[in-house]
């Protein structure tokens, strides 16, 4: 299986801008919505207020079509602030959703490889370089961060987040 991902990886890499669904052009961070205007709420959660974040979690992304960690543990109501690096030599992306939802999208990016967009549940990151997601998970469940870039999701480029429900009773504890 490494050995395939390390093949496929390397035709990647030797396909070069023709594999790189989002270009070289840098993307502009999406600007985070003002207090006065409402959030979308997605199923996975919402956009996260930078000074609620409860911590703060590096993942990296490789040529090896790996994220490190591939799996996250949250808590429903949790702010992150996911910090996504490209340790690779193309671009690669970070885009957090429902299985469902990055299936959807993955083919629609198989159909427009040159399509552009920016949401702030994602982060497309260029190589050797480091973007910042800051996310809410409201609701427990399983959810998934995945490179939609055409032929990395397909090479298993896919991580999953498990978010259990808040626990009151642990609230409940801590208070003095």
């Amino acid at each position: 299986m490494k050995l395939t991902k390390a093949m496929f990886a390397s035709l990647l890499i030797a396909a070069g801008p023709a594999a790189h669904a989002h270009g070289e052009a840098a993307h502009a961070k999406k600007p985070q919505p003002k207090a006065t205007q409402a959030v979308e709420e997605k199923p996975f959660g919402r956009p996260g207020d930078p000074k609620k974040v409860t911590r703060t979690i590096p993942i990296d992304m490789n040529d090896q079509m790996e994220y490190r960690p591939n799996a996250l543990r949250l808590r429903a109501g949790e702010t992150v602030r996911l910090v996504v690096r490209n340790s690779g030599r193309i671009m690669h992306e970070l885009v957090l959703g429902t299985m469902d939802d990055l299936k959807e999208h993955a083919e629609l990016m198989r159909r427009h490889p040159t399509m552009e967009h920016e949401e702030p549940y994602m982060a497309h990151v260029q190589p050797g370089k480091t973007e910042t997601i800051v996310w809410q998970f409201t609701r427990p469940g399983v959810f998934y961060y995945g490179c939609l870039i055409p032929g990395h999701w397909e090479a298993g480029m896919v991580g999953r987040i498990v978010v259990r429900a808040h626990d009151a009773r642990q609230t409940e504890r801590r208070k003095p």
